[in-house]
């Protein structure tokens, strides 16, 4: 493989994607696909349909199957760091193995809460195989979330973080989108009177809204968050908290 074109394609809607990552698909013989098993298959198939409508040469998709790992371990780093290492041999066998320019696509963006450009880094580290790469960037779950609750995320010269649940559980902080939350850590946030703005599945058909005052909507956005994942097996979401 010559080279990797790692392309965002945004949150879920696929008007999302950027006439640069159709350029981009459009110059990939190979693409490959973590594959998160048959609960998330809907994933796999909605990148199928973008590159079905998008790109016009002929093209493989190659399913490279996600490695499994302790999703609540009692040190966090190293299991992450043990699973991006047998990540990128899974990924590096299947590079090996292409002749020509190869392509990932990237659920949002990149550079935001994804693993995809450490790995690549790993793989190329580990001197089995030399290629270039280049990274186009998408839309992220975080702009889709205000642009669908049409927000502005911060106010007026004032900051706002982007982290995870986990970190929200562990420390009071201030305005925050939040991302990676399974436990529904708003719900312990001592500020009742702060507003939320929730979406889970953003741009794809079921995307569902919820926002108001924090203890006003925290129970109704708790109740409908574990009904959805019940029904679909999985779920993407995200959430501004403004104090």
């Amino acid at each position: 493989m010559r080279k990797l074109f790692v392309i965002g394609i945004g949150a879920g809607d696929p008007d999302q994607l950027t006439l640069q990552a159709i350029k981009a698909m459009n110059q990939v013989d190979v693409f490959f696909v973590i594959g998160k098993g048959a609960e998330k298959q809907e994933l796999v198939d909605l990148r199928g349909q973008m590159l079905a409508e998008h790109v016009t040469g002929d093209y493989r998709v190659v399913e490279v199957p996600d490695p499994p790992r302790d999703r609540t371990p009692d040190d966090y780093r190293a299991v992450v760091d043990d699973w991006h290492d047998r990540r990128a041999a899974a990924l590096a066998d299947q590079f090996a193995a292409v002749d020509g320019v190869g392509g990932i696509l990237v659920w949002g963006d990149p550079a935001l809460y994804d693993s995809t450009l450490r790995i690549v880094e790993r793989v190329l580290a580990g001197g089995g195989i030399a290629f270039d790469y280049e990274v186009i960037p998408g839309i992220t779950s975080v702009q889709a979330l205000a642009a669908r609750h049409r927000i502005v995320l911060n106010k007026v010269g004032e900051p706002v973080q982007i982290t995870t649940g986990r970190r929200l559980r562990e420390s009071p902080m201030g305005d925050a989108v939040v991302m990676l939350d399974a436990e529904c850590s708003f719900t312990a946030v001592a500020d009742d009177d702060a507003q939320i703005y929730w979406g889970a599945y953003l741009g794809m058909p079921d995307e569902v809204l919820i926002s108001g005052r924090l203890r006003d909507v925290a129970d109704e956005i708790a109740r409908v968050r574990a009904e959805l994942r019940e029904r679909k097996g999985w779920i993407m979401d995200t959430y501004l908290l403004r104090h």
